[in-house]
């Protein structure tokens, strides 16, 4: 670090919530419910739906946001990923579900990962951890 750089820490404590715009509440909660979140809240007035993911509080957002458009996958956009204990299931489930995945599964370093887009571009992963069990959510 330079001497005009100042250093600020902070304790962060853990993953509070993902915010996802999107254009239609309705069809949102629909896609991401046939992908396995299910619904926690719904707040139609203020165009916000609260999607549970694990055993965890925090989970993913989905707020209405006017004007938002379609964007065909892939779109330059922060990708997230969630621990799931068989990626490969996963990603039959999801076409089970009549959701296809962006690119077949692949092997990371840990194990293996599928992602998924929405209507409006955003992405979220499902990996595991079967290559480095020690290393997931047992």
């Amino acid at each position: 670090m330079s001497d005009n750089q100042v250093s600020v820490t902070c304790d962060l404590l853990g993953f509070d919530n993902a915010l996802f715009p999107v254009g239609d509440l309705d069809e949102s909660v629909g896609f991401y419910e046939r992908a396995g979140f299910p619904v926690t809240h719904r707040l139609d007035e203020a165009g916000l739906a609260i999607l549970k993911v694990g055993p965890e509080t925090p989970g993913v957002l989905l707020r209405v946001e006017d004007g938002i458009g379609r964007r065909p996958p892939p779109w330059p956009t922060p990708r997230v990923w969630l621990e799931v204990p068989d990626a490969r299931a996963k990603a039959r489930s999801l076409a089970a579900a009549g959701i296809p995945v962006l690119a077949e599964p692949h092997s990371v370093a840990t194990g293996w990962t599928v992602e998924i887009a929405d209507p409006w571009g955003n992405v979220v992963g499902f990996t595991d951890y079967s290559k480095r069990p020690e290393l997931g959510r047992a």
